[in-house]
C-alpha cells in the first residue's frame, strides 16, 4: 500500500504514477475525500471523548451517557468510513521509480541486452509438445483426463530433469547466502492481498479452498512475504534473503493467443523463488543482483537469452521496477518469458506491517521505517524445460542435457 501522507500530501505525483501504470487517478480524489471526512470525524470523536471524561469525574452521570451515545454513533460512522477509505487504498498500485520507462503496454518494453547464441539447425527444428510426445516426457491427456485442461504428467527422464533443476538452482542461491525453504502451497487471503495479488473479483487468478479464507499459492513469493508480518526487524539482519520452492497454481482465466500452449501458460508448475527483505537504500542494488543471478543460472544452462525492462504500464500492481529474461524458445521462432525480478519498494511491507528499527535512529525521525521487498523467479522449471527441450534438440529426436545439470542426473542425452 502507499504511505498515506504522500497521498495527501502529493496528490498530483500519486496521480501521475498510477496513470503511468494505466490505472484510475480518480481514486486518489475519492481517497482524499474520505480521507478527510475520516480525521473530521476522529477528531470529533476524541473532543468528545474528552468532554465525557470531565463529566464523569465530575459526576454528572446524565450527561456523560448523553454523549456516550453521540460517542457511539460517531464510531459507527467513522467505522464505516474507515472500510471505505481502506478499500480504495487497497486498490492503489505501487507507484513506477522515476527511472522506469514509460509506455502503455508490454508493446513499449525495452530490450537491454543479449546473452548467448541462438542455435542453427540444420533440420526442420520441433516445438517441446512434439519433443515431449515423440520423447514420452509429458502427458496432456491423462492429466486432462484426470485434473481437466492445462494440467499435465512430467514422465521418464523429464522428471528428473525437473529435481535436477531444482537443486541447481539451490546449490547456486544457498552459495549466495539464501536460506533455503519448502513453502506451503497455501495462504491466507490476508497475505495474498498483502502481496498485491487479488484473491477474489473479476481479475481473480486463485484457486480457493472453500470455507476457508486460503488459498492455493501462485507464486512462492506469498508465503515468504508472509514469514515477517507484524515483525520489526533489526538493521544489523538485514538483508534477509529466502529461496523458496513452491507449486504454483494458476487459473490463467482469458485468451493469450498462439504462444500459450503446451508448458508455456499451465495451472500448476514448480518454482523457485527468489524473496529478499532490504533496507530502502539497499533496494535498487539487491534488485541487480536478483537480475544478475538469474542471468547467472541461464548462462551456465547455456540458454540463449534477453533482458527486459517493463514499461510502466506493463508493472503491475505491486512493482515499482521490473525485469523479465526472455529465453529464446526456437519452437515458437521467438522469445517467451521464463523469470522476472521485481522490486516492490515499501508497497507489501506496508501492507503486511515489517518494518526495522534502525541502528543508530535519528534525532529527528525515531518512528520505525518499513522495509523494502523484492522478488525474483530462479527457476520456473516447465518454462525452463521447454527452453532446454527446445534448444538442446538434435536431428534423430533427442535432447542433450545441459552440463550444469548433468551431476545431478544419470544420464546427459533425452532419448
Amino acid at each position: 500500500m502507499l504511505d498515506i501522507n504522500l497521498i495527501r500530501t502529493n496528490p498530483e505525483k500519486v496521480k501521475k504514477g498510477i496513470s503511468a501504470k494505466n490505472g484510475n487517478p480518480k481514486l486518489v480524489d475519492d481517497f482524499l475525500a474520505l480521507d478527510e471526512n475520516w480525521r473530521e470525524l476522529v477528531e470529533k470523536t476524541d473532543d468528545l471523548r474528552a468532554k465525557q471524561k470531565k463529566l464523569s469525574e465530575e459526576r454528572k452521570i446524565d450527561e456523560a451517557k448523553e454523549l456516550k451515545n453521540k460517542i457511539q454513533s460517531l464510531e459507527d460512522d467513522l467505522k464505516q468510513v474507515e472500510i471505505k477509505r481502506e478499500e480504495i487504498l487497497m486498490q492503489l498500485p505501487n507507484l513506477p521509480l522515476d527511472d522506469v520507462p514509460v509506455g502503455k503496454d508490454e508493446s513499449e518494453n525495452v530490450v537491454l541486452w543479449e546473452v548467448g547464441k541462438k542455435p542453427k539447425f540444420d533440420f526442420q527444428p520441433k516445438d517441446h509438445l512434439e519433443l515431449g510426445k515423440f520423447l514420452d516426457l509429458i502427458d496432456f491427456e491423462t492429466a486432462a483426463k484426470v485434473s481437466g485442461s492445462n494440467f499435465f504428467y512430467l514422465k521418464n527422464q523429464a522428471a528428473l530433469l525437473e529435481f535436477a533443476l531444482i537443486n541447481y538452482a539451490f546449490d547456486i542461491l544457498t552459495k549466495e547466502g539464501f536460506i533455503p525453504l519448502i513453502t506451503p502451497d497455501l495462504a491466507r487471503e490476508k497475505f495474498y492481498k498483502g502481496t498485491g495479488y487479488m484473491p477474489q473479483g473479476p481479475e481473480a487468478q486463485t484457486y480457493e479452498i472453500k470455507d476457508t479464507d486460503l488459498g492455493l499459492i501462485a507464486t512462492a513469493e506469498i508465503a515468504l512475504a508472509g514469514i515477517h508480518s507484524d515483525e520489526i526487524l533489526n538493521e544489523k539482519d538485514l538483508p534477509k534473503k529466502y529461496a523458496g520452492f513452491s507449486h504454483c497454481f494458476r487459473l490463467e482465466a482469458g485468451s493469450y493467443g498462439k504462444y500459450s500452449k503446451g508448458l508455456y501458460r499451465i495451472h500448476q508448475f514448480s518454482k523457485v523463488e527468489m524473496y529478499v527483505y532490504c533496507l530502502p537504500e539497499q533496494s535498487e542494488k539487491m534488485h541487480q543482483h536478483l537480475l544478475s543471478l538469474e542471468e547467472k543460472i541461464f548462462q551456465g544452462l547455456g540458454i540463449p537469452y534477453r533482458v527486459v525492462e517493463m514499461c510502466t504500464g506493463d508493472l503491475g500492481a505491486q512493482a515499482a521496477k521490473k525485469y523479465d529474461l526472455e529465453a529464446w524458445m526456437s519452437g515458437r521462432n521467438d522469445w517467451g518469458e521464463i523469470t522476472s525480478t521485481s522490486n516492490t519498494t515499501d508497497y507489501q511491507a506496508r501492507r503486511l506491517n515489517i518494518r526495522y528499527k534502525p541502528l543508530k535512529p535519528k534525532i529527528s525521525n525515531l518512528k520505525l521505517d518499513y522495509v523494502h521487498t523484492l522478488n525474483g523467479t530462479a527457476i520456473a522449471t516447465s518454462r525452463a524445460i521447454i527452453a532446454i527441450l527446445e534448444n538442446y534438440q538434435q536431428k534423430d529426436g533427442s535432447v542433450l542435457v545441459p552440463k550444469a545439470l548433468q551431476k545431478y542426473l544419470n544420464f546427459k542425452k533425452i532419448g
